[in-house]
């Protein structure tokens, strides 16, 4: 793997174990302590991902990824020893990517954090879609609805470009998680539908009354009429 990391984690082991896992598989790792720094870092310095754990002192992990997701699109993948999935669900609607409990396994880590790192890349597939208003450029890495463009995570691109692949056809929750997270089972159903839901806010669609996106309950998801 190559790439420049923020580690934000105030437990001193899980810091220093997290940043020596990533430093072993290639990667640049900046490790700081608490979400004030954080968020000091994101400001000055480009990263690929952000691994962010919740409980932070000074500021919380909610307000450090409610923040950087403001201006940066960087991929965030929250890092967390509570189990409440109010938690996970609070972090992944501010625009986290996915999640992990602590302890973490570090193979589990790793895949997490190089799905995480992927982008989307052209593969022979159309490069460029139109859904009704919606103009996709998988080339450019851009949307527009009705002609404006949206700012769209990485993750949430990938996510409405496989939909839109798939127009008018159902996309089950496991095929997304495979070809968006590039996950099988270590996915989880939760980071589809936030990120659905996510998308649905930034294309003002309804869930309903969709114009876009549509849930088939059982089945999965589906974009278009």
């Amino acid at each position: 793997m190559q790439g420049r990391v923020l580690v934000v984690e105030d437990d001193r082991s899980v810091r220093e174990t997290a940043s020596l896992l990533l430093e072993r598989a290639g990667l640049r790792v900046t490790a700081v302590d608490d979400g004030r720094r954080a968020l000091d870092e994101a400001a000055a310095h480009r990263f690929d991902l952000i691994l962010l754990d919740l409980m932070l002192p000074s500021v919380d992990g909610f307000e450090v990824c409610r923040t950087i997701r403001r201006n940066s699109q960087v991929p965030i993948v929250i890092l967390t020893a509570r189990s409440d999935t109010a938690d996970v669900v609070a972090g992944l609607e501010l625009g986290a990517d996915d999640y992990l409990t602590k302890p973490f396994q570090p193979a589990e880590l790793l895949a997490r954090i190089r799905a995480a790192l992927r982008r989307p890349t052209a593969d022979g597939s159309a490069t460029h879609l139109r859904i009704q208003d919606l103009d996709i450029d998988a080339a450019g890495f851009r949307v527009t609805h009705a002609g404006r463009p949206v700012d769209l995570t990485a993750t949430e691109f990938r996510l409405l470009l496989e939909l839109a692949r798939s127009a008018e056809r159902v996309v089950s929750r496991e095929d997304l998680l495979e070809r968006v997270w590039g996950y099988d089972y270590l996915g989880d159903s939760r980071l589809v539908d936030m990120a659905i839901k996510r998308l649905r806010d930034k294309l003002g669609d309804d869930a309903r009354d969709p114009r876009y996106i549509t849930t088939v309950r059982g089945a999965g998801y589906r974009l278009g009429l």
